[in-house]
């Protein structure tokens, strides 16, 4: 866990990092054995949990990988997270949603590849992804339902990119992550591509974006409160 504290706005971001936010022990269950991890789906994780009350704001942002094991795994209730739950919580949940990758040809470890894409999709080039529209409808699912299940005070936001950002095909680091001087962006002559990476974003990039996406969503939750309590 990282912390940063900036002196001129009093302000302290803390990072930190859960592979799956529920509970995980590798003890001995029923047939498992110790040593093989176990995921307590109806738990959180402790050490995620201990730091809810410190916030006013919750950034909740899954990558590829995370995303396909908690949301599917937990079958749409991942995001009934505990902050909705503890009574004295009033803090600001933003949850990010799924974020697409642009493989063609085959995934990550089978040759896929995002070679040579130089611009965002225009209107009506957006290929669609099986396995992206599946993860994200039930990112979005799970999201109402946590809705439906919030008994106390705090609000919970979806910042919803993963449409909007099917169009940047061109905002991943592909072939440039290859430390190659060159940065060979062509297909060799056996046919296959340079090192790829589709499932994260150059900085700066995409990610900027959602970052701007996160601020204007805390500006319009604090200042739209602190109006309406200066008209009150």
């Amino acid at each position: 866990m990282q912390r940063w504290y900036f002196k001129s706005t009093s302000v302290m971001i803390v990072r930190i990092w859960s592979s799956w936010l529920v509970h995980k022990t590798n003890e001995p269950f029923d047939f498992a054995p110790a040593g093989v991890d176990k995921l307590h789906l109806d738990s959180p994780d402790e050490y995620f949990m201990n730091y809810i009350l410190e916030f006013d704001v919750i950034v909740l942002s899954s990558g590829h990988w995370f995303a396909k094991q908690s949301v599917y795994i937990l079958n749409n209730e991942i995001f009934s997270l505990p902050s909705l739950h503890i009574q004295t919580y009033t803090g600001l949940t933003i949850v990010r949603s799924y974020s697409p990758d642009h493989y063609e040809g085959g995934a990550w470890n089978t040759g896929g590849s995002c070679t040579g894409k130089e611009k965002p999709l225009a209107p009506g080039e957006l290929v669609k992804n099986g396995f992206t529209e599946i993860m994200h409808e039930k990112q979005v699912t799970g999201f109402n339902n946590a809705l439906k299940k919030a008994t106390n005070k705090s609000k919970l936001r979806l910042m919803d990119i993963t449409e909007a950002f099917g169009y940047r095909h061109d905002g991943h680091p592909g072939p440039y992550r290859n430390p190659d001087p060159n940065k060979i962006t062509k297909r060799g002559p056996d046919g296959r591509p340079p090192p790829q990476d589709c499932l994260h974003w150059c900085m700066p990039g995409p990610v900027d974006t959602w970052n701007e996406l996160v601020l204007e969503t805390i500006r319009r939750e604090f200042e739209g409160n602190q109006s309406s309590l200066s008209n009150n």
